[in-house]
C-alpha cells in the first residue's frame, strides 16, 4: 500500500491502459479520480467494489474549463491533489497514413489532446501542489518517439513533445517540491489500440523486442506506481521506457 490515502488523478481512465492505471493505483491505496470524455463511472464503481475510494469526472482535457473543474471537484471531494497522471491521448481511432495525407484538422486535434491536455491539466493541479509543497506529475509518452514510427507522424510528434514538456516542467516545478517524470509504453494490447494495427505489425513489434511477448496494460502499472510513490522521491525530469526492450535510449 505504497500510495495509502494519496489522491491521484488519472486522465483517460475510462478504458484500456488508463483503466489499468486507475485500478493499479487504487490497489496500492490511492484515492483515484478517474477522468475521461467517456463514462468513467464503471471504473469508479469497480474501484469502490474492491474496497477503494474513487471519483469519476467527465473531462475533455483539451478544454481549460474542464480541467479547472476537474481540479475543483477533486479538491471538493478529497481536499488535496498528490499526483496527476496525464494519460489521455488520441491514438486508437487514428488512421495510419503518410504525413501528406493527414488532414490539418486531425493534426490539430491530436496536438490539442496529446499536448495541450498535459499543459492544461498540469496548470489546473499546480496551485494545490504548490500549496502542499509537494506533488507528482507523470506524463505518458510513447516508444514511437524513440523509434520514429512512420505513418503516425502527428502522434509520434506529440509524444516527443511530451518528453520535452516533462523535462522543462520538471525544471520549473522542482523548487516547489513537485516531481515531473514520463512513462513511455510500447505498443500495448488494450483492445482500443488494436483497431488500427495489422497482424503483421503486431508480429513485427513482438519480434523486435528483447522480451518476446505482447505487452499488456498490467506491464505498465508497476512502473507507474514507482513514479507516483516515494520510491522515486529523488527522480525528476526523466523518461522511463517500458516496451520489452523494443527501443533503448
Amino acid at each position: 500500500m505504497r500510495l495509502s490515502d494519496r489522491v491521484v488523478i488519472v486522465t483517460g481512465a475510462g478504458r484500456g491502459i488508463g483503466r489499468a492505471y486507475a485500478l493499479g493505483l487504487a490497489a496500492e491505496g490511492a484515492r483515484v479520480v478517474a477522468a475521461d470524455v467517456l463514462d468513467c463511472k464503471p471504473v469508479g464503481t469497480e474501484i469502490e467494489t474492491r474496497g477503494g475510494q474513487a471519483l469519476a469526472v467527465a473531462c475533455d482535457v483539451s478544454r481549460e474549463a474542464d480541467t479547472q473543474r476537474l481540479a475543483t471537484e477533486t479538491l471538493a471531494r478529497f481536499g488535496r491533489i498528490d499526483a496527476l497522471v496525464n494519460n489521455a491521448a488520441l491514438y486508437g481511432n487514428l488512421k495510419r497514413r503518410p504525413f501528406m495525407e493527414i488532414p490539418v484538422e486531425e493534426w490539430d486535434q491530436v496536438m490539442a489532446v496529446n499536448l495541450r491536455g498535459l499543459f492544461l491539466c498540469s496548470r489546473a493541479v499546480f496551485p494545490a501542489m504548490k500549496a502542499q509543497g509537494k506533488g507528482v506529475i507523470v506524463n505518458i509518452s510513447s516508444s514511437t518517439f524513440f523509434k520514429g514510427v512512420p505513418d503516425y507522424i502527428h502522434y509520434t510528434t506529440s509524444k516527443g513533445g511530451v518528453v520535452g514538456f516533462t523535462r522543462s516542467l520538471a525544471r520549473e516545478l522542482g523548487p516547489h517540491g513537485i516531481r515531473v517524470n514520463a512513462l513511455a509504453p510500447g505498443f500495448t494490447l488494450s483492445g482500443e489500440n488494436e483497431k488500427n494495427i495489422s497482424e503483421e505489425r503486431k508480429r513485427f513489434n513482438l519480434e523486435s523486442r528483447m522480451l518476446k511477448r505482447a505487452e499488456m496494460p498490467e506491464d505498465l502499472v508497476g512502473t507507474l506506481v514507482y513514479l507516483v510513490s516515494d520510491d522515486s522521491a529523488f527522480m525528476s525530469g526523466q523518461t522511463l521506457l517500458v516496451d520489452g526492450g523494443g527501443s533503448v535510449h
